[in-house]
């Protein structure tokens, strides 16, 4: 019976409603132990729907997918919908199969979000979970991102979590589970008690409770015939406190034996009756008994094969009330009964629990349960193994091995300050230069995703230099790690010396050590020498099936100036890690590849894929990478004239990169506040804008983004008049694309060349090249069109209005297209003036796609099937074919050959 949660429970039942009517959405219940939580989740099982349920055990927060498997039991019948690389991974977390051969992060997420969705394909789905503070963190971690992507599922998750123990829940509604009031308690007092306390008694109850009611019902229970009736003072306080008190009280009244397999109960966790009536066996416990007399106290449940306790408060009395030397002994019992069941991961914690002291056995069992969780992809739950595996090995070497890959595990787990602990341990206990080579560049790696750009550059460079007798190999990737970050930060410098470092390295890696030198060579201005290296290690780059290889050749692309072939190597290195077992990496590959899709054109790919991969980098913790995202999402807002969200995106990535001195999405935030004055028409805004980037300071001083945007600033330098600083700009790109041979790369540089020629008539030939070399193989239809608008106008100033209205009226067709709304406003104007009054059309259809549908719609269009669609965006295959159902209408096609057809023609 449920007394005073009308609130509650007209949420829960609008919560199932909606799921049986196929929207999904998710609930935390969060309150204070006792509160009734528990018991919402009881009325919510009541629902005519499928019901998945899990509860967590405290025993159990470090054992991964723990929890994941008793919730998804019940369903993996259905595991053979899923497409293979979520199938594969799910059944590795469950321990159905061998793990994959990757880091299976978000594709066991992505399963279990592919399950739940099949669960619930015959009248909706609802997943219980109570109890969530004692979830083990991978189950955790792939619940939570199924349930942030359930909207077009019938699934409904309702979410019990204890206040004070609780996780941040991010970006899920969350109701808030308090006490009781007055006439509520006094309804559930007179239905828990033969005799009703009096007035004054139960007003004195309710106070001393909060209303709590696991509290009061234990405290009236508690309570002497004269103290209910008010003749006897009531103890103030009353023994609840966390609830623990007065169930401690009821467990020292029963027998020693009960107690004993109580304590077998508490400890085991899982509830695995078999497991708990073996271990307590094994201490000579006549358990069925003992388990009868608990049972009849009312302090735990049996059914079939399961023990469950009547609260979780119970098993923490239980626990509380046993001596050191009980716990140990029962741990023990338990390892020997699980080793013969054949549960390794838990019998090695058990006997890791049992153990004082170190041991060189019990270490190496946990470390193995810390690999296998590790393979399965519970990266937080392998650190913890590995971590207290470690502080049981008596040798430092092996000690501050297992140090170093719970630092890992940690660090892919998203628990960053628990990695940079494990390091700092390892670090003082080797003197190994290999080790100490591996702890230098996790460490530079931890900082570059998430901390200080800067400092990792200088820890990068440092280990480099430190390895590079005893690990050449590491200590040039560790160069390779030292440039990105320097690339990040903007420091040319240092971009410079590492180049010189990496001179030394003859017979390591030659791929990236020509990009290295050949990086510093062009910063010196030695093109001579820098371009052939470049060149070479590009002409190897056809065959390369490693997205870490082509994010590099796109580094040697841009060096020469070419950003079009640059941005194809990007996009190349995407689809790789799509498919390899980068997957853990894919918010990082995102970045570049957003970017990249955004340079060609395709900005609502660009976006589509920054919203993925901002989604993927929370997720993942990579804080830098959600900087990157929000930075190019601002650029393509700012394309798009979408002012507000330009500038909440700028200033949210701002937020992140200034601190952690990330100095190239700094600078793409401040660009994309220029490109939005520069589109709006405001050329004096957007001229300081793009002439500060130059300068220094927040946003400014990256040469990449400085340089790449140089088109832009000589062209708003032009519009507010001011010739010679567009001059001065130009001067430098020049410089910067005297090697540059793609086609993109000369028209943008023609167009400037353009834009500088004072004389209307001479400046004509120079449109006319640039729009000849943009007709090229892979350029941006944005940038061709930009190029037409100027040519067009250049065409109308010079009084030429019928040969202006062709390129005027294709720039509008291509803004339009390309949702470039104020791009879009200057060309109408423009086309207008020079006498042509048509009216403006309507965008294409692909425009009308949201981001998700436009990623879907485009992989189908290349002949992908809806699983292989799934897999590769981490999606159900039920979301492919709801957002499949969508976007045939809104295209107005009804076959995927049509839709092909339609994409491909819109490319």
């Amino acid at each position: 019976m449920l007394y005073g949660r009308a609130v509650e429970q007209a949420a829960i039942d609008e919560l199932t409603s909606a799921a049986r009517g196929g929207a999904g959405r998710a609930l935390v219940l969060r309150g204070e132990a006792g509160a009734g939580k528990s018991a919402l989740l009881d009325y919510a099982a009541a629902a005519p729907m499928r019901v998945l349920r899990a509860t967590g055990a405290e025993p159990e927060a470090d054992l991964a997918f723990a929890a994941l498997h008793q919730l998804l039991l019940p369903a993996t019948d259905l595991l053979d919908a899923l497409p293979e690389p979520q199938r594969d991974a799910v059944r590795g977390a469950l321990g159905l199969a061998a793990p994959p051969a990757e880091d299976a992060r978000f594709l066991v997420s992505a399963g279990v979000l592919s399950l739940l969705a099949e669960a619930a394909a015959d009248g909706g789905l609802l997943c219980l979970i109570d109890d969530f503070q004692w979830f083990d963190r991978a189950s955790a971690d792939a619940i939570l991102f199924a349930v942030r992507r359930l909207h077009t599922h019938g699934v409904a998750v309702l979410i019990a979590v204890r206040d004070s123990a609780g996780p941040v829940v991010r970006d899920i509604p969350e109701l808030r589970v308090g006490g009781l009031d007055e006439k509520s308690s006094s309804e559930l007092l007179a239905g828990c008690s033969a005799a009703v306390p009096a007035a004054a008694v139960k007003e004195r109850l309710v106070a001393l409770t909060g209303g709590n009611p696991l509290a009061l019902r234990e405290a009236v229970g508690a309570l002497t015939p004269d103290q209910l009736a008010g003749r006897v003072p009531l103890p103030d306080p009353l023994p609840v406190g966390a609830g623990v008190e007065l169930f401690g009280r009821q467990v020292a009244e029963l027998p020693e034996s009960t107690r004993l397999v109580l304590l077998v109960a508490a400890a085991e966790g899982s509830g695995e009756l078999g497991w708990v009536l073996g271990a307590a066996a094994r201490l000579g416990n006549d358990s069925t008994a003992s388990l009868e007399a608990a049972e009849t106290a009312g302090l735990i449940i049996v059914e079939g094969s399961s023990v469950r306790f009547r609260h979780p408060l119970v098993r923490s009395a239980v626990y509380a009330a046993a001596t050191f030397a009980q716990r140990q002994a029962v741990h023990a019992a338990l390892a020997e009964a699980l080793a013969e069941a054949g549960e390794l991961d838990r019998q090695a914690w058990h006997r890791a629990t049992a153990t004082a002291g170190r041991d060189a056995q019990v270490a190496d069992r946990l470390a193995e349960a810390g690999e296998r969780a590790r393979a399965r992809g519970g990266f937080a739950d392998a650190a913890a193994a590995l971590a207290r595996s470690a502080e049981l090995t008596p040798e430092p070497p092996v000690r501050a091995r297992r140090l170093t890959d719970a630092a890992t595990a940690a660090w892919l787990g998203g628990l960053p300050g628990r990695a940079e602990s494990c390091l700092a341990e390892a670090r003082e206990l080797t003197d190994d230069p290999c080790l100490l080579a591996e702890l230098a560049q996790l460490h530079g790696r931890f900082e570059l995703s998430s901390g200080d750009a800067a400092a990792a550059q200088r820890v990068f460079t440092e280990g480099a230099q430190r390895a590079k007798h005893a690990d050449p190999a590491r200590a040039l990737q560790m160069l390779g790690d030292a440039a990105e970050a320097a690339a990040n930060v903007g420091d040319v410098a240092a971009t410079v010396q590492i180049g010189r470092f990496a001179e030394s390295y003859q017979d390591t890696d030659p791929f990236l050590r020509a990009i290295l030198v050949g990086m510093a060579a062009m910063h010196t201005g030695d093109a001579e020498r820098g371009v052939p290296l470049l060149r070479g290690a590009l002409a190897g780059t056809d065959g390369l099936g490693r997205a870490d290889r082509l994010l590099w050749a796109s580094v040697a692309a841009g060096e020469l100036g070419e950003i079009d072939s640059a941005a194809e190597y990007i996009i190349r290195a995407g689809q790789v890690a799509r498919v390899s077992g980068m997957t853990g990496q894919l918010p990082v590959v995102l970045e570049f590849v957003a970017r990249a899709e955004r340079i060609s054109g395709r900005f609502a790919l660009g976006a589509a894929i920054s919203e993925e991969g901002l989604a993927l980098a929370r997720d993942a913790g990579y804080t830098n990478s959600t900087a990157a995202h929000l930075a190019n999402l601002a650029v393509v807002a700012a394309v798009r004239g979408r002012e507000a969200d330009c500038e909440r995106y700028a200033r949210e990535a701002l937020a992140i990169a200034i601190p952690h001195r990330v100095g190239l999405q700094a600078s793409v935030a401040a660009y994309a506040l220029g490109i939005l004055d520069l589109g709006l028409g405001r050329f004096a805004a957007a001229h300081g804008r793009f002439g500060s980037m130059a300068g220094a300071g927040p946003g400014a001083g990256h040469p990449v983004t400085t340089l790449r945007s140089t088109p832009d600033r000589v062209e708003a330098a032009i519009g507010c008049g001011e010739p010679a600083a567009a001059r001065t700009a130009l001067e430098a790109y020049e410089r910067w694309m005297a090697n540059a041979r793609t086609s993109e790369s000369q028209a943008l540089l023609a167009r400037c060349r353009a834009l500088v020629t004072e004389d209307a008539e001479e400046g004509l030939p120079l449109y006319e090249e640039a729009l000849r070399l943009h007709a090229g193989d892979g350029g941006s239809p944005f940038e061709e069109a930009r190029t037409s608008l100027l040519y067009g106008e250049r065409l109308r100033r010079a009084h030429r209005g019928g040969d202006a209205r062709l390129p005027l009226r294709t720039a509008l067709e291509t803004f339009q297209r390309l949702g470039a709304e104020p791009w879009a406003v200057r060309a109408h104007g423009e086309l207008r003036a020079a006498g042509e009054s048509a009216a403006r059309h309507e965008s294409d259809a692909l425009s009308t796609l949201t981001p998700q549908e436009l990623r879907i719609a485009r992989l189908v269009a290349d002949g992908v099937s809806n699983k292989e669609v799934a897999a590769r965006l981490f999606l159900s295959p039920r979301t492919v074919e709801y957002h499949l159902y969508k976007v045939y209408p809104k295209l107005g096609v009804a076959s995927r050959t049509e839709l092909s057809r339609l994409v491909n023609a819109a490319q």
